[in-house]
């Protein structure tokens, strides 16, 4: 999952980024209301973690600006704002959740869960034949004994199992679980799709992750 966060505080932006990306997110960082917009043009982001008082456009004028636009992105407004009104604004103007800073890590994470399950539409539990991926406990088994995973390992294969049965090419691979300065046209997507088929497929009679020659890899719904 691919993550914008807007904050022009630099000490609280760098922790955010390093938090999320602990949590296997790919995260894109924009420290102005002109760079957020511009990265929202170009990217497909799944959620956006947006602070109300960036350098102009402030956040509740880029909110309104996108959802004037027809953006239906999950944004999750951070203000040191306490005052209802503020919250009720920012709510009113399309924000999806609200969190007053300072905040917990903890609860950060259980509201960028919660909008991401909103907006995917998926259980807490994915799972392609004998394969299940457990999204808060970061639990990932096959035919019921559990293995290791490297956080993009684990990006990359959460975003085929929201796809089985779909061939997903390199570049929505990039988009979604890398940053934007990921190079797609690298050999790393090879290497972690090879280490993934071995922990997911490795001595096992039949093959759930399957490449499609010259366009990118599908999960297969069961092992064939």
């Amino acid at each position: 999952m691919r993550i914008l966060v807007v904050e022009d505080e630099e000490e609280l932006a760098e922790v955010l980024v390093e938090a999320l990306e602990e949590e296997s997110y790919a995260v894109d960082l924009a420290t102005t209301g002109d760079d957020a917009d511009e990265l929202m043009a170009l990217n497909p982001y799944d959620l956006v973690v947006l602070d109300w008082t960036i350098p102009a456009p402030t956040g509740i004028e880029l909110l309104r600006r996108w959802r004037t636009a027809g953006s239906e992105v999950p944004v999750l407004m951070l203000t040191g704002r306490k005052n209802i009104d503020d919250r009720v604004d920012g709510l009113d103007t399309g924000a999806d959740d609200y969190l007053t800073k300072p905040f917990s890590f903890d609860e950060l994470f259980a509201r960028v869960r919660s909008l991401l399950r909103r907006r995917a539409k998926v259980l807490q539990t994915l799972r392609a034949g004998d394969l299940e991926l457990e999204r808060s406990s970061r639990i990932v088994t096959v035919a019921g004994e559990a293995i290791e995973l490297a956080p993009k390992e684990f990006g990359i294969l959460e975003f085929l199992l929201t796809r089985v049965g779909e061939t997903v090419s390199r570049t929505e691979l990039s988009e979604h679980v890398w940053d934007d300065s990921f190079d797609a046209m690298s050999n790393t997507i090879d290497v972690l799709i090879y280490r993934l088929r071995k922990k997911v497929d490795g001595g096992r009679q039949g093959k759930l992750l399957q490449t499609v020659k010259g366009i990118g890899y599908v999960l297969r719904p069961e092992r064939c």
